[in-house]
């Protein structure tokens, strides 16, 4: 009976050493409505972009990839990391895909996107050392 005990015993405390970190990282887990830690009135994508069918997807990725670019271009041309610099309008992202790749097949915006990510890669440390002393990281 005391054998029994013990082992119980030992039994409830090692599933709770296993239980309280898997409860604690269940309350980690992000709900899908997240909202932004930094610049929360963001500008929504434009509607096009959302509502583009998955075989079209990489037009909607290059889109993105020209906002991300120019955004860190502004942040360290102007040196400034305001929301509205940050995160602009979708408005110039979008003429610069309208008149750089509208017409250029699936391999030719993998291409350009690949090109933009480089560049917005290459100018984060210096946007991020800006919006880090903002607060706006």
């Amino acid at each position: 009976m005391k054998h029994r005990i013990v082992r119980l015993t030992w039994l409830t405390v090692v599933l709770g050493l296993i239980a309280a970190p898997l409860m604690a990282e269940r309350n980690r887990i992000p709900s899908l409505e997240s909202i932004p830690d930094v610049c929360s009135e963001r500008p929504d994508e434009p509607d096009w972009m959302e509502n583009i069918a998955l075989r079209d997807a990489y037009q909607r990725v290059l889109v993105q990839d020209i906002y991300r670019a120019q955004s860190m271009e502004w942040i360290v041309e102007t040196g400034s990391c305001d929301c509205s610099v940050r995160f602009p309008t979708w408005d110039t992202a979008e003429d610069a895909f309208r008149k750089n790749h509208a017409g250029a097949d699936r391999s030719e915006m993998l291409q350009a996107s690949d090109t933009y990510n480089r560049r917005a890669n290459e100018l984060r440390p210096q946007a991020q050392a800006i919006c880090e002393a903002a607060g706006n990281w």
